[in-house]
């Protein structure tokens, strides 16, 4: 009905319109110009199309609503990722492109034969969690806006 709208030329209606007007008393002001004017079949399939489309309603209400989920999926893959110790082993064979976690297993070796390194591992094992605590802080306020997702009605 709204795409029929938009194929009916403006001068089709004029007619029409000039009736309906001046039914209702309007025809000789500005109200009889503006009005018609004002609400445009294609602005009305334009804002539909825009409003309702799927790609529109997953972007606006299913991720808002998921963002919580997605997040906290984000950070156990990362910390998955992180912590990943064998897979690493078993793929990389120059010790150079060894992930922290796997260099401070290296580190954990030399100091054992000399314990004045130990610092250093502890040190290594410390900065390795770093990045870890920054996450979590950063992405801390998708979980508390998720938690009150839906409980304020507006």
């Amino acid at each position: 009905m709204i795409l029929a709208g938009v194929l009916i030329p403006g001068t089709a209606l004029a007619l029409p319109l000039y009736l309906l007007f001046s039914e209702v008393g309007l025809a000789n002001t500005y109200w009889a110009v503006l009005v018609p004017s004002v609400v445009s079949p294609f602005g009305v399939y334009l804002c539909r199309i825009y409003a309702s489309g799927e790609t529109r309603i997953f972007g606006t209400v299913v991720l808002r609503l998921m963002s919580p989920a997605l997040v906290t999926i984000f950070l156990f893959q990362f910390v998955h990722i992180w912590n990943n110790f064998f897979l690493p082993l078993v793929m990389l064979n120059d010790s150079d492109l060894y992930p922290i976690q796997l260099g401070l297993v290296g580190w954990q070796g030399y100091a054992d034969r000399a314990p004045e390194l130990y610092q250093y591992t502890v040190g290594g094992a410390f900065m390795s969690v770093i990045p870890l605590m920054v996450l979590m802080g950063v992405l801390q306020r998708y979980w508390r806006t998720g938690l009150a997702e839906g409980s304020v009605k507006t």
